[in-house]
Formats: structure tokens, sequence, C-alpha cells
């Protein structure tokens, strides 16, 4: 959802700023197309590295945590048992647990990482995953208020670029509130204000400057 919002604003308010400008349709289709592919690959860059950055950094905790239990196998046991004592556990159960727990390398490994970094072994988030949802999904936001400027020109597709724009965004916010269930109405608003005075603004920048360049 936050790629498509990104893509369908972000494309609607350079189409709309170039179109106030009182550039050909042609152009606008020209830059809505450029828009929506820089757009789409520096998100999907963007996820990646920062994906990336975090799994790399995560492997890494986790290799200390083995090299951990290697060399310091005695404190290891210790850590994890002030942690189930933490939550409830008697000091005899907790060293018990965790001393059982420890007895084999790997699942002492998977325990420590879940109770201490918060994720599991086997479920590292890709960042070739987010990567390619994050292009896609930006593409499909910011082709929807491009898609007026292949078979309409001038005023109309102005109109039409931007009612789609406000029904995109009225979408997203439905989604977004099924997902978080939050007020619909609020949600919905939120995004369909956000979407119309962004792409008002956009346009009359856009205006501004095409009366000053000519």
């Amino acid at each position: 959802m936050f790629g498509a919002s990104d893509g369908l604003v972000s494309n609607a308010l350079l189409i709309l700023g170039v179109a106030g400008a009182d550039v050909t349709a042609s152009t606008v289709r020209v830059t809505g197309f450029v828009g929506l592919l820089a757009g789409a690959i520096s998100m999907a860059a963007g996820e990646y590295v920062s994906l990336q950055a975090q799994r790399e950094l995560i492997e890494s905790e986790i290799e200390r945590e083995r090299i951990a239990h290697a060399e310091e196998p005695e404190h290891e046991i210790e850590e994890l048992a002030e942690l189930y004592i933490e939550r409830g556990l008697t000091s005899e159960q907790a060293y018990e647990l965790a001393t059982a727990l420890m007895a084999d390398p790997e699942v002492a490994l998977e325990v420590h990482t879940k109770e201490e970094l918060g994720v599991t072994l086997n479920e590292l988030p890709s960042p070739w995953i987010a990567a390619g949802s994050s292009f896609v999904s930006f593409i499909v936001g910011a082709a929807i208020p491009l898609v007026p400027w292949f078979f309409a020109s001038g005023n109309l597709a102005i109109v039409l670029s931007m009612v789609l724009a406000v029904a995109g965004a009225a979408l997203i916010g439905a989604i977004l509130a099924a997902q978080t269930q939050r007020p619909p109405l609020r949600i919905i608003s939120r995004q369909v204000g956000i979407a119309i005075g962004a792409g008002g603004i956009s346009y009359l920048i856009g205006s501004i400057l095409g009366v000053a360049v000519a």
C-alpha cells in the first residue's frame, strides 16, 4: 500500500505540474512514464538497500551469538535464564530451562536470536522480494493518473487524471482502513485530501512556472 500510494501521489503531482505548464499531451505522457519508471526503480533500490543492510546487521548479530555460545556457554545460560526470570519463572526453573536449551547449539542459537533480537532464523526478510513488490506496487499506483493521457488531452485529460487519482487514493484509504481496523471515512478522507491538496498545489505551481518560462 505504501508503494502504491507513493506512486499514485508522486506521479499525479508530476503529471499535473507539467500539465499546468500548458505543454502538449505527448510531453505529459513522456514525463509521466519517465516518472513512473524512475520512481519505481528508486523505490525498489531503496527498499533493497534498506532490507539488505538490516539483514546483514541481523546476520552479524547472529554470528556474534554463535561465537559467544561456543566460547562463553555459562554466560549465555545466565543471560537466557535472566530473561525467563523476568517472565515469571523461578530462578531454579529458569536455569534448568536455559541449561536444557543450551544443550543443543542450534536450538540455543534459535532461542537466543528470537528472545534477544526478535527475529526467527529461517524467516529473515528477503531484500529481493521487498524490492520487487515495491517496484510493482509503485508502477500500479503511478499508472493510474497517467492512463487518461493516452486517449485524451488538455483540460479533459487533466480532469480525468485528477478523478482517477482521487478514486485511487480512496481505494488505498479503504484498504488501509480494512487492514488497520480504523474508521474508513477518516482514512479515506485523509488519503483523498492529500491527493487533492497536493495535486492542486502542483498544478498551480506548474501554471505559474509555465507562464514565467513563456
